[in-house]
């Protein structure tokens, strides 16, 4: 498990400064849909992020944005 998650954008996107992009809701599906040369394969952690940034709206509400 850890090694699936070790490169899902909605960790990525909380847990690594800079990542965020700002925006306080869904930054994982964000960080997966940015542009960049790995941008084929981060599309296939799209569906896992927006689960998992949906399941964390109540954190991200109370947390604020992501810098």
């Amino acid at each position: 498990m850890a090694l699936l998650l070790s490169g899902c954008g909605s960790i990525i996107s909380r847990a690594v400064p800079g990542q965020g992009h700002g925006n306080q809701y869904y930054p994982g599906v964000q960080w997966d849909v940015r542009d960049g040369a790995w941008r084929v394969i981060t599309i296939l952690d799209l569906p896992l992020s927006l689960v998992v940034d949906t399941l964390l709206l109540p954190v991200d509400a109370q947390h604020g944005p992501y810098e």
